[in-house]
């Protein structure tokens, strides 16, 4: 096919949503696009296949560069696991990974229901409020703190950091630099000062266990501590804030999902990977070609970004029934990537949600909107900014 005869998706443009009508078409004709940055790849076969093939290398390393963005948050970028290839990668992550463990983290599940229901509690006799400042921030900023056992009153200067931060992780990066970049580094300073605490008062938490086993020759040093430290507390309270808010979304424009998940609690973890396929707060994750290959008759030059469209792939007609549907069972979807480089921090993500979608769904029922939700742009990470909600008040 010529070149030009690809359809082309204009990732640049705030505008541009994962979920428009130029990417419905452009999946109808084939099974990529054109972009600013490299090719779109659209279909679930050949996202599936091109997230495990050797020949790549994770693609994000070069989003500051295509951003013409310098600074902290870029020089965190580099540093950090996602970016890391080979045997560096597979050894940060063999390290990280008791800090990981789903023993650990289902041993917070008490915790995050006691979360969810404090914050419920707040207002589920007023019947209305605004789920990101409500429930979804505040949630997911203080699961952060009880997996590092730090005081609950951290969570909105955390929030705000965190927020800040992802700024970087926008198409206006370039914009936002500056105060992207001044986030890092008062993150970094959060890190750091945690990671010596728990090295004069260890214990049973997160950083506790990270420390503990970096205590040996073989172990990640003072700065990559600090980077997979910040990496937990960034990535963790703006995946689970903004996956969340597109939950109560969904749920709101699918009453009777949300009434068969208040009646089938069991089915709160099928509704958070139904939920993530149809609508993933990441909405692309990316490779990079290490070499010239040939991919079904395209020439995949050495250094092309490969952006692979999660949500694109997780509506795919050819392998999906159209609709949202928590009670059906589904192929894996690749919002959490795939290959070596899949989300290390997915126990949490989903054990997190979990818990709080099974209790939401028990104490608010009805919900509906109660006024105009705003949103980040849809595509790149995407969620609600604000979301006012209505919903039966308790009695």
């Amino acid at each position: 096919m010529d070149a030009q005869a690809i359809p082309y998706l204009d990732l640049d443009d705030p505008a541009f949503s994962i979920r428009s009508e130029p990417v419905r078409q452009a999946r109808a004709a084939g099974w990529h696009a054109r972009t600013p940055y490299g090719l779109a790849i659209l279909r679930y076969e050949e996202v599936g296949e091109l997230l495990r093939d050797s020949r790549t290398r994770q693609g994000s390393h070069r989003w500051p560069e295509h951003n013409n963005a310098t600074g902290a948050y870029a020089d965190w970028w580099a540093r950090m696991l996602l970016n890391r290839i080979g045997e560096d990668h597979a050894r940060l992550r063999r390290l990280a990974n008791p800090a990981f463990s789903p023993k650990l983290i289902a041993n917070l599940n008490p915790a995050f229901q006691a979360i969810a229901n404090e914050l419920i509690d707040a207002y589920a006799k007023v019947g209305r409020c605004e789920f990101v400042e409500a429930f979804s921030g505040p949630y997911a900023t203080r699961v952060i703190c009880e997996l590092f056992k730090l005081s609950h009153d951290h969570w909105r200067e955390l929030s705000k950091i965190s927020t800040e931060m992802a700024l970087a992780l926008g198409v206006t990066y370039n914009r936002d630099q500056v105060i992207a970049n001044a986030a890092t580094d008062r993150m970094f300073d959060y890190a750091r000062r945690l990671i010596a605490d728990r090295r004069a008062r260890p214990g049973d938490d997160f950083i506790s266990v990270l420390v503990a086993t970096n205590e040996d020759k073989d172990r990640l040093d003072d700065q990559e501590l600090e980077d997979m430290v910040v990496l937990v507390v960034s990535g963790g309270i703006e995946t689970t804030r903004n996956q969340l808010g597109i939950a109560m979304s969904l749920f709101i424009e699918n009453p009777g999902q949300w009434r068969l998940l208040g009646e089938r609690p069991e089915l709160a973890r099928p509704a958070v990977e139904e939920v993530m396929r149809v609508r993933p707060t990441t909405t692309w994750v990316t490779r990079e070609a290490l070499e010239d290959f040939t991919y079904k008759g395209v020439t995949m030059a050495k250094g092309t970004t490969l952006h692979l469209f999660a949500e694109s792939a997780g509506t795919d007609p050819a392998h999906f029934s159209p609709g949202f549907d928590i009670a059906q069972k589904r192929k894996q979807h690749f919002a959490f990537g795939g290959g070596v480089h899949h989300c290390i921090g997915h126990f949490i993500a989903r054990g997190d949600m979990t818990e709080a979608l099974k209790l939401l769904s028990q104490r608010m029922r009805n919900p509906r909107y109660d006024g105009e939700a705003t949103w980040l742009p849809d595509s790149g990470n995407t969620g609600p900014i604000k979301l006012p909600v209505a919903f039966d008040p308790e009695v």
